[in-house]
């Protein structure tokens, strides 16, 4: 040899380049993942587990002879060809012909792990696919798409977020998408962006997501959307160019679909950053059903989060998100249900009280633009439906029926809780919704798994009593704290309908 360089072997090289192949991306490019600042394209990736360089002779015995710079190059085997051809034939067929896994099922990626996936389909803005999929990714699995904030990157966003944790608890799979463009910001301003099919950003995050639907099998009725700023303001853009692809989508941070809207080629629209933009909610609303006129299906749930002292993007968009998404589905603005959750903030749920309302929206006071925080992931799991091993709940109930007695004693006291089902069909798997009295928190409950303890609390049925027949009842309780007031719950939703209470 010329050098004495040691190289990847060539069956090791040639596996990689096969068709289809994907690979995790280098550790050079996750060196910073809170920044999400990937080296330019010049720059020399020193961490890469394998160099390209000269090539050994014997890895050529089957290229004979071998052309370099227009000249004819003779090489002499160190052995001769006839046994290392056995060899080398039995590593081929292993390659080539490995048995599949036991379900089956071909994976293009590995488990466990951040995958960065190429040639996935139309791309018009050259982003980068990465994709986690959990060790117990199920039969049809759910897909979450979480999408960066400005500066960001799609393995920042793995890193910084639980989405990857929690999709090895659920078994769901989730698409990172990735900017490549200097900015790091997603393109929620262009004209193409705000149309379906029209181009940019959005094209190549539904190609993404047509990749996995094929690739894995997933339910296609489960696709979410979810992000942190610019990733909120492209979650808002996805859900109204793509109302048939995405089931509902959380937004932390971000503004109104087509509210930076730009003609100058400008990523930056200074007037809806400032929360100066203001429209009719039938003007946002126009605003998305112009992205895909004539469509008259059903349209994605809407869940968004915004801090109060927000400098980047005012507090004022939160408020025109809502009229927004309100009108997009034909909800009042006036909330079904206002709590609080947590220390600071206030969610106001619209057209529905439970956990799954059609527009769901949470203020957090005091808090500027970088809002989320870990935990939060988890909130919007449960908005979504997904916080559980199997499908979403099923559609809401015609009609129910809650009676709710209490037996209480010094500090202490029992709640029961009859749930009747008066439609007239079965309702199979149930979240109950109620809020306990000011003062009262959970110690123990039975017949459900109860969360949290105090405040709004769902009760999510038990394996052995998730089936309503009509006219039929079954029995939970509770047994709770109180400062001084032992009544029962005064109002329950049941899968987000309204239950009459006695």
């Amino acid at each position: 040899m010329s050098s004495g360089k040691k190289t990847a072997p060539l069956l090791s090289r040639l596996a990689r380049r096969q068709s289809g192949r994907h690979v995790t991306p280098p550790a050079c490019r996750l060196r910073n993942p809170y920044q999400g600042l990937d080296p330019p394209a010049s720059e020399s990736c020193t961490q890469l587990p394998w160099q390209p360089g000269p090539v050994d002779p014997d890895e050529l015995l089957l290229l004979l002879p071998l052309t370099e710079r227009g000249k004819d190059v003779s090489i002499t085997p160190r052995r001769p060809l006839r046994s290392v051809l056995p060899a080398l034939l039995l590593l081929l067929a292993a390659v080539l012909f490995a048995a599949p896994t036991a379900s089956a099922r071909t994976e293009a990626a590995p488990t466990a792990t951040l995958t960065e996936i190429t040639d996935f389909g139309t791309n018009p803005s050259n982003l980068q696919m990465y994709l986690y999929v959990p060790d117990n990714v199920t039969a049809h699995p759910a897909v979450v798409v979480a999408v960066h904030y400005c500066t960001g990157s799609g393995p920042a966003m793995h890193n910084g977020t639980e989405w990857a944790q929690l999709a090895d608890t659920y078994g769901f799979v989730v698409i990172y998408p990735s900017v490549t463009r200097s900015s790091k910001c997603f393109d929620v301003s262009s004209p193409q962006a705000l149309k379906r099919g029209g181009g940019s950003d959005p094209v190549g995050i539904k190609s993404m997501i047509d990749w996995t639907v094929s690739t894995y099998s997933a339910d296609t009725s489960r696709i979410y959307a979810t992000g942190i700023s610019s990733g909120a303001m492209m979650t808002n853009v996805l859900l109204g160019d793509y109302p048939d692809v995405f089931a509902a989508g959380a937004a932390f941070s971000g503004v109104p679909f087509g509210c930076f809207a730009t003609t100058d080629g400008s990523e930056w629209n200074s007037a809806c950053s400032g929360g100066t933009i203001t429209h009719t909610p039938q003007e946002w609303g126009d605003l998305v059903r112009a992205a895909y006129p004539g469509y008259t299906g059903t349209r994605p749930r809407m869940q968004v989060w915004h801090g109060t002292e927000d400098d980047v993007l005012r507090y004022p968009n939160f408020g025109e998100e809502i009229k927004q998404w309100t009108n997009v589905l034909g909800v009042s603005q006036t909330p079904a249900a206002t709590d609080s959750p947590a220390s600071g903030w206030t969610r106001t749920r619209y057209g529905a009280t439970g956990d799954r309302a059609p527009v769901e929206a949470i203020s957090l006071q005091g808090v500027g633009h970088n809002l989320y925080a870990w935990g939060m992931a988890s909130r919007a799991l449960t908005f979504f439906g997904l916080d559980s091993s199997g499908p979403a709940p099923q559609p809401q109930p015609g009609a129910c029926k809650v009676t709710a007695t209490t037996n209480a004693w010094n500090t202490g006291l029992t709640a029961s809780l009859t749930i009747t089902n008066t439609g007239t069909t079965a309702i199979n798997s149930w979240q109950l919704a109620f809020t306990l009295p000011t003062g009262q928190t959970l110690t123990n409950g039975w017949g459900a798994t109860y969360t949290p303890s105090s405040g709004t609390v769902t009760a999510t049925n038990a394996t052995y009593n998730g089936t309503i027949a009509p006219n039929a009842s079954v029995s939970i309780g509770y047994q709770a704290n109180h400062g001084g007031n032992s009544a029962a719950p005064g109002t329950f939703t049941l899968n987000g309908t309204t239950c009459s209470a006695s």
